[in-house]
């Protein structure tokens, strides 16, 4: 049980991993680009960044996916990458369990997903409030 707990804690870790450097990269990317204060550009701005966000959730999902599948935890790749989905997303349509000895794994697999996505709405909160902070600093600006 304490392998599980370290091989769940390192997936743990990998994810807020890649999470940080692709929060980090969208924000510096938004610091480099204009955006027209207009509603195409904002909403060009949040697909993007929902996007953005939705592979990282997938390269997230895939790691857990890959260990799952090298442990023979699940039958095949598609199935592992299908249970992760649901699991990580905490959708949880149980048609797929893990074995008994790896199922504190797939707990904390839920659990890192809502903490992940957690993030992501931070994200998406950090960018509309730069937007309405944009808007306001354009409203505000005196005319010449």
């Amino acid at each position: 049980m304490i392998a599980k707990l370290l091989i769940a804690w390192c997936l743990m870790s990998l994810c807020v991993a890649i999470h940080a450097a692709g929060v980090t990269a969208a924000l510096r990317w938004w610091d480099r680009t204009r955006h027209p204060p207009s509603f195409w550009g904002w909403t060009r701005l949040l697909v993007g960044v929902a996007g953005w966000m939705i592979l990282l959730h997938l390269a997230e999902i895939s790691a857990w996916a890959l260990v799952f599948a090298r442990a023979k935890a699940m039958p095949d790749l598609p199935s592992a990458f299908y249970f992760s989905a649901v699991t990580y997303t905490t959708t949880g349509y149980g048609d797929l369990t893990l074995p008994e000895s790896w199922r504190i794994v797939g707990g904390i697999e839920a659990l890192t997903g809502i903490l992940m996505c957690g993030l992501s709405t931070g994200l998406f909160v950090g960018v509309v409030s730069r937007m309405v902070r944009s808007v306001r600093w354009a409203l505000e600006e005196p005319s010449t």
